[in-house]
């Protein structure tokens, strides 16, 4: 059998090759199944099984180990390889164990890497970033399905790498999106070593500080992206930190910088020029022309308008143009294309007041770009800031909060920086336990200081898990809560989306 760490194609021998796979997750069941088709022996280790998955992990042999009764230690005594999920920290005790016993440990996405030859190896691109994956992810293979690209966008955004490298017919692109957390254990060297095509950090802001340690850590994670990028590595001018990250990465000789920004672009960038979106860096007289992708007016029917929304789709247009797709396609994949829920989702129009769902504002710099669509915003914020500070957000944006409204677990950072940065502002503490009461209580009490033309804006800033099983619950209870107002006694409103 091959080496466990030369094992670089789906074509080497894993056979009997003994795997622990520690997590059963999304990504984790996906490895267990790639692993057990592959011909490896295969352990799962979970603290939480659903029916549903332990049934088939029964069907395909697999035993699990229950993490919280069963001796972890145990299952590994033999373990050549450990696949581990993404959310599990470092200092993880599973972690520790494995590097104890000197063996190897892989997430999901560099085994995908490892084995993305079963049909054809398609080509990835990378997409990271504190704020904006998700959309930039899915509007560069929305842009590259226009050009006739067979693609998919995976990864973080919830479909396995895994699953598409296996899909029977194979793909052109994946355009990956990833999390610091997958990127913090990818190796920069070696068979496990991503070599993508493009690759874009977006943005970069204090975030999952208590997961990574510090900053420079994290920082240092979403580096990784750039790492042996082959043609295009692109980057926010606006945002010097991804700057830095493509002048210190290892890319491939030729691989080109292409920035980004809302400002007259320069020679090798995309930008804005009167209203219009342009390209100077594909085209061959690039030092004196551009080349038109879209009007500003084009993003408005996707809900693409605000700054931040509008730098996502430069980047997303940069990736696609880098990997050949014509002007033209971009621009019709603009005006197609239609976001996800939960972000800066348009519930109702009551009265006059916009009630805005941007409850994938998990983090203060997510909630910088929908604060920063609305002049007049009443806030609802809070859930668990995991050692970010909204203070610096108060501070820039006081002068377009109406008032704020305050939830969940950490509410104590939000009223000290009130207090600091903007003592005249009303802020509404919603003291409560009960989810199911939260979002009607904070509805209630942001309206109550909503007149017609302000924005209700759901942008927590903060993670759900404190009161909420995600983003997209809170999201939903926010928006039930705005239709039950709607629908009793409120003339005039109007439901939207």
């Amino acid at each position: 059998m091959t080496r466990v760490d030369d094992l670089a194609s789906w074509h080497h021998d894993w056979s009997g090759l003994r795997v622990a796979v520690l997590g059963l997750g999304v990504s984790g069941f996906a490895a267990v199944d790639t692993l057990v088709e592959l011909g490896a022996t295969v352990t799962a280790v979970a603290e939480r099984v659903d029916d549903e998955r332990r049934t088939i992990l029964g069907v395909l042999d697999v035993p699990i180990v229950d993490a919280g009764r069963d001796d972890l230690p145990e299952a590994l005594t033999g373990a050549e390889l450990v696949i581990a999920s993404p959310g599990l920290r470092p200092d993880h005790p599973w972690l520790v164990a494995a590097a104890e016993r000197g063996i190897p440990v892989w997430g999901d996405v560099e085994l995908a890497w490892r084995v993305r030859d079963k049909v054809r190896a398609a080509d990835w691109i990378l997409v990271t970033g504190t704020n904006g994956k998700t959309t930039t992810t899915q509007l560069a293979a929305h842009m590259l399905r226009e050009a006739g690209v067979r693609v998919a966008p995976v990864g973080n955004i919830g479909t396995p790498v895994l699953d598409a490298v296996r899909d029977p017919e194979g793909f052109d692109a994946l355009v990956v999106e990833l999390s610091s957390f997958q990127l913090h254990g990818l190796p920069t060297t070696g068979a496990g070593a991503i070599s993508p095509h493009s690759a874009v950090c977006l943005n970069l802001d204090d975030d999952h500080i208590d997961w990574h340690g510090s900053a420079d850590a994290y920082r240092d994670a979403k580096a990784k992206v750039y790492n042996a990028a082959r043609v295009a590595a692109v980057y926010n001018v606006e945002d010097p930190a991804t700057m830095r990250m493509v002048e210190d990465a290892e890319v491939v000789e030729g691989c080109r910088a292409i920035g980004f920004s809302l400002g007259v672009p320069g020679p090798s960038d995309l930008g804005v020029v009167d209203g219009i979106l342009v390209d100077r860096a594909f085209l061959d007289e690039r030092h004196r022309s551009a080349l038109e992708l879209a009007d500003l007016a084009d993003l408005e029917p996707a809900g693409l308008r605000s700054p931040h929304m509008a730098r996502n789709v430069l980047a997303a247009a940069a990736l696609a143009r880098a990997f050949g797709a014509e002007p033209a396609q971009v621009r019709e994949a603009i005006r197609s294309f239609r976001l996800d829920r939960h972000r800066t989702e348009l519930v109702a129009e009551i009265d006059g007041v916009r009630f805005v769902d941007d409850s994938k504002a998990t983090n203060p710099h997510a909630a910088e770009g929908s604060l920063s669509a609305f002049p007049r915003v009443v806030w609802i914020l809070g859930g668990l800031f995991k050692g970010a500070d909204v203070a610096p957000l108060v501070e820039r944006h006081a002068g377009r909060i109406v008032a704020a409204v305050a939830i969940g677990v950490d509410r104590a950072p939000i009223a000290a920086a009130f207090a600091r940065h903007a003592p005249g502002i009303p802020l509404v503490e919603v003291d409560t336990a009960d989810t199911g009461a939260v979002m009607r209580l904070a509805v209630e009490a942001a309206a109550a200081h909503a007149e017609p033309g302000t924005t209700v804006l759901l942008a927590p800033a903060a993670a759900s898990m404190d009161q909420f099983e995600s983003y997209a619950d809170r999201g939903d209870r926010f928006a039930a809560a705005v239709r039950e107002r709607g629908a009793h006694g409120d003339d005039g409103g109007s439901p939207a989306g």
